[in-house]
């Protein structure tokens, strides 16, 4: 079994060790997470009280064979056509929940675009640009991470594009 560092055992995710390693300055937000709450991205929205175009899901999606990660506005959808358009593909399609949870290590619903076990070509919507800092998954339900939209996209090399449908 691989030792885990002082801050995994502490709690911490692969997606806040990453953080911390970098330098990047960001804050952690813990909620209450339901079992029952039928969508993990506005359940996170009202417990943290934050507007819902500054908490951004994170999807995996299917272009042209290539796992490839989206984060987008929870208050939204994902274009596929967008996003393969972003990464110069043809074609997208939501990744199996299986494949996506085995090849990022996270489990739906607290799904990062951080700390991923395989790095994955990442694009964010480009309406992030429009915030000071954005709220995404932290690695697990019930966690958050509030960082800036450009530490975020300089951490996972993304591509800003829009890609999100109101």
């Amino acid at each position: 079994m691989a030792k885990k560092s002082k801050k995994q055992q502490s709690g911490g995710t692969p997606a806040t060790v990453a953080l911390t390693a970098a330098g990047t300055p960001y804050t952690l937000h813990a909620y209450e997470h339901d079992p029952a709450s039928p969508s993990y991205g506005e359940e996170a929205t009202e417990a943290l009280g934050v507007s819902p175009d500054r908490v951004f899901k994170t999807l995996v999606a299917d272009v042209d064979g290539e796992l490839t990660v989206a984060v987008v506005p929870v208050a939204g959808s994902l274009d596929l056509k967008a996003l393969a358009a972003a990464v110069g593909g043809k074609r997208a399609s939501m990744a199996d929940p299986v494949t996506a949870e085995r090849t990022t290590g996270y489990v739906r619903g607290g799904i990062s675009p951080l700390g991923q076990r395989k790095r994955l070509r990442t694009v964010v919507d480009a309406s992030a640009e429009a915030h000071a800092t954005i709220c995404v998954s932290a690695g697990r339900r019930g966690l958050e991470v509030e960082l800036s939209p450009a530490d975020l996209a300089s951490l996972t090399s993304a591509v800003l594009a829009p890609i999100g449908r109101s």
